[in-house]
């Protein structure tokens, strides 16, 4: 087994780190290049910047916002929002960023993760899921993918969507619940284990971590290859090395 990832997830707006409560009702959090690099002292074993209002605000990734960010950034950097085609990508690669995440931009035109995996490599392509739970009378499937920051659903399976994106070149999964997200009820145990067992490539579970019971439970229950985190680390109610010691007790191989 790969040792699980511990993420912190920088939700920028208007340059600023914000958190919601499933994907609204936004609030400031604090400033992202203090939270960088405080993560990256705190042992974080990846850091991942979600242009959150990009593709809704039909613009690119604020590359100033980004470049600020990975001047003190000492791990592994993915950036997501606003990315719309290679070059785009390419942009962001020169700025020293390690892999980009996609979401719109792959539901819309799923070609282009295959040109990014074929141009740029499958390590260097995460593709985002954001999903939420239908009831069965909705005529939509139970596990939805949404896109445009969780706004617009599209009628798409969420397992049905991983399988094709794993086929097409994503070398990650970053799903994300919305209903979970913000929740601190804990993440959405069903749809991740269910992309989980589907994909062979590394699943990151993201949205709902309130405790750290729930990293756990994202890792042995759900199947996670990662656990991404924001409020719960924003807020300073669970340290980095906290999480990291609490995963290790309870026999999950993690890096110290």
């Amino acid at each position: 087994m790969q040792a699980v990832k511990v993420i912190p997830c920088l939700d920028i707006k208007n340059g600023r780190v914000v958190k919601g409560i499933k994907f609204v009702d936004l609030k400031d959090a604090r400033d992202p290049v203090e939270a960088a690099a405080a993560y990256c002292a705190q042992g974080a074993d990846e850091l991942v910047f979600l242009d959150i209002a990009a593709s809704v605000e039909s613009r690119a990734t604020r590359l100033d916002w980004v470049k600020k960010v990975k001047e003190v950034t000492t791990v592994p950097f993915c950036v997501g929002g606003g990315i719309g085609n290679l070059e785009d990508m390419e942009a962001l690669f020169n700025l020293g960023v390690d892999k980009v995440s996609i979401n719109t931009a792959a539901v819309k035109n799923p070609d282009l993760i295959k040109q990014a995996s074929e141009r740029f490599g499958r390590e260097k392509l995460v593709v985002a899921i954001d999903g939420r739970k239908n009831s069965p009378q909705s005529g939509s499937p139970r596990l939805e993918v949404l896109i445009m920051g969780g706004e617009k659903a599209t009628g798409l399976d969420v397992v049905q969507w991983a399988r094709r994106v794993e086929t097409l070149g994503a070398g990650e999964i970053l799903l994300t619940s919305k209903d979970a997200d913000g929740t601190k009820e804990g993440y959405d145990i069903e749809m991740t284990r269910a992309v989980a067992e589907t994909v062979k490539i590394p699943v990151t579970a993201s949205g709902g971590a309130g405790k750290l019971e729930h990293l756990y439970q994202a890792v042995s229950q759900a199947k996670a290859a990662n656990v991404l985190c924001a409020s719960v680390f924003h807020f300073g109610e669970i340290t980095i090395p906290q999480a990291k010691e609490y995963l290790k007790q309870k026999g999950i191989k993690v890096r110290i």
